[in-house]
């Protein structure tokens, strides 16, 4: 038994949490070396980000921690968005101020306590968030902002309410030219508390780590089967809208997916007519465990600076396992199954698009004629190219 208090709950819950996981997944799948070890690298990954969530959860003395990512790849993180965390109390006052950039989106939303945690409600509905780029801005292109339930006296810079039941702040930096646009930098302070900070209670450390077991079973155990619901519902090789205002989607932003099936010889072609206004758009892959496949290493990734529509306005992707040699593809990456998502932000419309299985022999035929050729020389560059510019952004 271990003297630190919480400490073996804490790894009795984890010892157990891999079984947990796969016993959600059918039996071919919890028999599968290869899935069992993903679920193993899924298992860690919910362990990391919980854990540096409850090393920076400290209200008085907020910091936005890496949240969800390439590298904490869990809950399908979007290939062109920076997730970062921070918590805070809902009587405190805030100021959040930094350098806006030239990011299309750059917002921040307020969320509720998770299940497990005090407070939590299943019907706490959408999270409310915040656009950076609608503050004002000095003449170095800096914001300064107060987050609090009431005005500042004066109300003389921007505010934004916070909400009663807010314990956490989730930031998204979402960039879809990554070699040109300009990441945004931020800072947050409590400003209704101390500066210096005083040593963490050995009470306060115990209610960290005592919450973490729940913490990790949440994110952990959230979407692991979420592949293989949508397959049992018969959403293979087409896809329908996904609703995720109840657990942390961004207001405004209109899901869709679906799962794939393909052999190394076929492919998919997602038509879909793009709206006459739209902020942002893209479509990702993920694997059977819905960890978004990677984006970094493959061309398995596309956004509206990335992927055009055609002349007639419909946009056409190919999603397989072989390059078809044309620009908007979609690389499966030795995925055989998994999942397509789309999302839509701020567009006056959210079409649902079609999908079609063709043969990878024959995805020319139904493609426009003007669709150019890329060469295999040619999407090497692209890729390290895609690298390079994902590679100087911030990890997290």
């Amino acid at each position: 038994m271990s003297v630190i208090s919480g400490w073996g709950e804490f790894i009795e819950s984890l010892r157990s949490l891999p079984e947990r996981m796969l016993a959600k997944l059918p039996e071919h799948q919890r028999g599968d070396p290869q899935v069992q070890q993903e679920v193993g690298r899924l298992a860690l990954e919910a362990l990391a980000c919980s854990t540096l969530d409850a090393l920076g959860a400290d209200p008085d003395h907020p910091a936005f921690v890496p949240q969800i990512g390439q590298v904490l790849n869990v809950g399908q993180p979007n290939a062109d968005t920076v997730y970062r965390v921070a918590r805070v109390s809902p009587d405190g006052v805030y100021r959040l101020r930094g350098r806006r950039g030239s990011l299309r989106m750059f917002n921040v939303s307020q969320a509720p306590p998770t299940p497990g945690e005090p407070g939590f409600r299943p019907d706490g509905g959408p999270a409310p968030s915040h656009d950076f780029n609608a503050l004002q801005v000095d003449d170095r292109g800096c914001f300064d902002v107060i987050l609090s339930s009431e005005p500042p006296a004066g109300h003389e810079v921007d505010w934004w309410k916070l909400e009663p039941t807010t314990s956490r702040l989730l930031l998204r930096m979402v960039s879809a030219d990554w070699g040109r646009e300009q990441d945004p930098t931020l800072s947050i302070e409590r400003l209704d508390r101390p500066v210096a900070r005083a040593r963490p209670t050995a009470a306060e450390l115990e209610a960290r780590l005592r919450g973490l077991p729940g913490a990790i079973d949440f994110i952990g155990l959230l979407f692991v089967d979420h592949v293989e619901a949508l397959q049992r519902d018969g959403y293979v090789n087409k896809v329908k809208m996904f609703d995720l205002s109840q657990i942390g989607g961004l207001t405004g932003q209109f899901y869709y997916e679906g799962t794939y099936d393909l052999r190394d010889d076929e492919a998919l072609i997602v038509e879909v007519t793009v709206p006459a206004r739209c902020l942002y758009r893209s479509l990702i892959l993920t694997n059977g465990l819905y960890e978004t496949t990677d984006w970094y290493n493959n061309h398995s990734s596309l956004n509206d600076a990335q992927a055009k529509p055609d002349a007639d306005g419909v946009l056409r992707i190919v999603v397989s396992a072989v390059d078809p040699g044309v620009a908007n593809w979609l690389d499966t990456a030795g995925h055989a199954q998994g999942l397509i998502q789309g999302r839509w932000f701020d567009c006056d419309s959210q079409p649902l698009p079609s999908v079609r299985k063709v043969a990878v022999a024959d995805v020319r035929k139904h493609l426009p004629a003007e669709t150019p050729t890329i060469s295999p020389d040619g999407r090497e560059r692209m890729i390290r190219e895609r690298r390079a510019a994902l590679a100087q952004r911030p990890l997290w």
